[in-house]
């Protein structure tokens, strides 16, 4: 028998073994002043690219006005306990309402957070009966609420419908046999790659299979459709869409999230929604700021209008550039270059200290090896100017790659490392 901690010391994982060089800059980096197309790091002022601030809500002053009127009136505290002892006030049904009608549900419930939030609604959707269908590409949330799931859950591979099709038939047959249901979940938008998900496609395949179609909407939310009530209304499928959620996170420049459904489903999860009902109730600060937020995203179109002008300069310059930025079909823009984790790290260096840049880097385990990721995320507050100057820097820096520049840089880096 060994000591439970002896795993954990001798293997960090495939992220945490480079912590020694990677925390603090590439992995837990300090942006610091306020959240814009511009801020700091290191003392440095660097365009940002990393920040989900998609219509650029977050330090608008008639957004800080209302979260510090709330904070003043309510505290940080307000209300104490959870929605169903003592925790619900005639904000937080307000806040339901408004978020139903936007994205045309009948009902709509307040969860404290996206990650915990749809981690319970998968539990509370499903019996050990049922049988979860989703995508292989799923966001991690996603991942963990199925493993929540006591009966079979298959996967189909991303974005394809003839997969989707065959687990289907796979589950029904299941379903026959154990007397349950079928749940079927994809993203509105895959926050990586920047698809959007075939939520057209799988909502035809309810004429030819019976189950249930739950969207996590994150990144579509506010983005997408002709009002921004996300990927199902861009789609023309919002009616198919049986359980729709997305987060205050993004869009919203905020903490929090919802679900919604018809109303009697709505009510059942209110009642079993795990994570809601053993924890405390929003506070009145976030749920304040949302009806704020919410009300500009209904009634200032001109901020999704920016948004959008801002991603097709930056995505057409991309590809007039001869860059590889996927089949993204939204806000969310990923640059794919070959190279190793060293080479990554150095590339992503000079962007920051000699180009003024700074966006995400994504590497393996999360993308296959060989491949680097540059993840990017216009904003409404983004300039043309940072879009040109941004486009001369990834110029440059795929040259260096190329020619090895990374590659000599980051030898020591890889020697150190054993690679």
């Amino acid at each position: 028998m060994r000591d439970l901690f002896d795993r954990i010391l001798e293997n960090k994982g495939p992220l945490g073994r480079w912590a020694s060089q990677a925390e603090g800059y590439f992995v837990f980096p300090k942006l610091e002043g306020p959240i814009s197309n511009r801020m700091k790091f290191q003392g440095k002022e660097v365009i940002t690219w990393s920040i989900n601030d998609y219509l650029g809500l977050a330090n608008l002053p008639e957004i800080k006005k209302v979260d510090g009127e709330a904070a003043l009136e309510y505290g940080a505290a307000y209300p104490m306990g959870a929605r169903m002892m003592s925790g619900h006030t005639v904000h937080h049904e307000q806040l339901e309402k408004e978020l139903a009608s936007f994205v045309k549900k009948e009902a709509a419930y307040l969860l404290n957070f996206g990650y915990q939030g749809i981690m319970s609604a998968i539990d509370a959707l499903v019996s050990k009966d049922d049988i979860i269908v989703y995508d292989v590409d799923s966001h991690a949330c996603i991942i963990d609420g199925v493993r929540l799931h006591m009966g079979k859950r298959f996967t189909f591979k991303h974005n394809d419908i003839e997969s989707l099709e065959k687990n289907l038939e796979r589950a029904t047959k299941m379903a026959e046999q154990t007397g349950g249901g079928i749940l079927v979940i994809s993203e509105g938008v895959f926050g990586m790659r920047g698809e959007q998900g075939k939520l057209k496609e799988i909502a035809a395949l309810k004429k030819k299979f019976k189950f249930r179609l739950l969207v996590d909407d994150a990144h579509g939310f506010g983005t997408l459709g002709k009002t921004g009530a996300g990927a199902g209304e861009e789609q023309g499928i919002q009616d198919d869409i049986d359980v729709y959620f997305a987060t205050f996170a993004k869009s919203l420049a905020g903490i929090g999230a919802f679900l919604a459904a018809d109303q009697e489903i709505i009510d059942y999860l209110k009642y079993n929604l795990r994570s809601q009902m053993f924890a405390k109730s929003l506070p009145m600060i976030y749920v304040k700021g949302a009806l704020k937020r919410l009300e500009m995203l209904r009634t200032m179109p001109e901020l999704k209008a920016k948004l959008w002008e801002n991603v097709t300069a930056l995505q057409e310059g991309l590809k007039e550039r001869g860059f590889d930025i996927g089949t993204t079909s939204s806000c969310v823009t990923p640059v794919y270059l070959n190279g190793s984790i060293p080479e990554a790290m150095a590339l992503v260096k000079d962007l920051r200290e000699n180009y003024g840049i700074f966006c995400s880097i994504v590497v393996y385990p999360v993308i296959p090896k060989g491949l680097i990721l540059l993840r990017m995320i216009p904003t409404a507050t983004h300039t043309m100017e940072d879009i040109s100057i941004t486009l001369d820097a990834f110029s440059s820096i795929r040259e260096r790659l190329e020619n090895g520049t990374y590659k000599r840089l980051s030898a020591a880096v890889a020697a150190a490392m054993g690679e």
